[in-house]
């Protein structure tokens, strides 16, 4: 099939198009960036929600992917799912475990399901998975969530993948230390304490609740209050009882224009207890992102850093298979393993000749 072709059937609505296309993307084959900018043109203007779930291993992302699958699907919305998939150390394709686990809306003609491998990405993330959704928003789905591979707090990709980012963690998530940890934890939108029917979770939660007052620089207004007399209710609003006194928390639920506090949820994904919780807690931030403009300003970011990723693509590949770098390279070879020469050295050789035009 030719790219045009391949395009055309895409604006048909073709199911095995798409999946042609993302391929397409994925393996870096002739034809990719053609499609991907006939895509272009498409992103942004439908409302499309892109929603990142990532957490450690076992906490049950896949199983509460598939829950949010159904909402989406009971409110007739076309929900497609990238579900990041370790690489098999055989063929170099997704291990498809999450595809398994979300069997029971694969067959639904609304929803689609695409496993991709990580490919040595340390972030989580397919280093196409961006692109690859740009295809499955501008084929028409609404809501499109990305499941990360769970590496653990090296999962950075998603916060600039995905416009809002849920962190799934478990009561065996660890203690208040590896809770504290920076990395993972500071990417969320919104914390999900997932199989919260297990001893631990009120003490997850409650740790989470401290974090998140740390960082805002009022740690305990989480904390439930051992007293509930009118002398209480002054102390936790800063004085007053109006509660417009110095240090009032301000409700999870209604952020200012100028921040977001990420809320802490519990779910149970087995029986979708806490579901209707998640999916308006991903409402009320992504009109966040809409009141305070942040959403046009971190899809500006995405452009620039897909902009930078694809020309340092083209001169990686370039330098590499269009000039006499590597023939420098192979040049320079015994000197090296003698010692005579650092790589640093010759790299520096390659990059003034490149500077200077003696490298076409």
């Amino acid at each position: 099939m030719t790219t045009r072709s391949l395009v055309e059937a895409l604006d048909r609505g073709d199911t095995a198009a798409l999946a042609r296309a993302i391929s397409l993307v994925e393996n870096r084959r002739d034809g990719c960036e053609q499609v991907l900018t006939h895509a272009h043109a498409r992103v942004g203007r439908r409302g499309a929600r892109r929603i990142g779930l990532t957490g450690p291993p076992g906490a049950g992302k896949s199983t509460l992917t598939e829950r949010l699958v159904q909402h989406y699907r009971a409110q007739e919305l076309r929900v497609a799912v990238i579900a990041v998939d370790p690489t098999s150390p055989f063929t170099g394709g997704a291990l498809l475990g999450d595809r398994i686990r979300m069997e029971s809306v694969s067959l639904d003609p609304g929803v689609f399901i695409r496993s991709m491998a990580t490919r040595g990405s340390q972030g989580g993330l397919a280093t196409t998975t961006e692109e690859a959704a740009d295809v499955l928003e501008a084929f028409g789905f609404d809501r499109i969530l990305i499941e990360t591979v769970g590496v653990g707090q090296t999962e950075l990709d998603i916060a600039r993948t995905a416009e809002s980012t849920a962190l799934v963690l478990v009561p065996e998530s660890g203690d208040a230390i590896q809770t504290l940890k920076a990395g993972v934890m500071e990417i969320a939108d919104v914390f999900v304490i997932n199989k919260s029917d297990r001893p631990g979770g009120d003490k997850l939660r409650q740790e989470i609740e401290v974090m998140l007052g740390l960082r805002q620089g009022n740690a305990f207004r989480h904390v439930a209050p051992h007293h509930t007399s009118s002398t209480g209710a002054e102390r936790r609003t800063g004085g007053r009882a109006d509660g417009r006194g110095k240090g009032t928390a301000r409700p999870p639920d209604r952020p200012t224009a100028e921040s977001w506090e990420p809320p802490v949820l519990t779910t149970v994904a087995t029986t979708g207890e806490g579901v209707p919780e998640l999916v308006a807690a991903l409402d009320r931030h992504r009109a966040f992102l809409e009141s305070s403009g942040r959403l046009v300003a971190r899809r500006r970011e995405r452009l620039a850093e897909r902009t930078r990723a694809v020309v340092e693509r083209g001169l990686r590949q370039g330098l590499w298979e269009d000039t006499p770098a590597p023939d420098l390279l192979a040049q320079r070879m015994d000197e090296m393993a003698e010692g005579r020469r650092s790589p640093y050295d010759v790299a520096a050789d390659i990059l003034d000749q490149l500077r200077s035009g003696a490298i076409r």
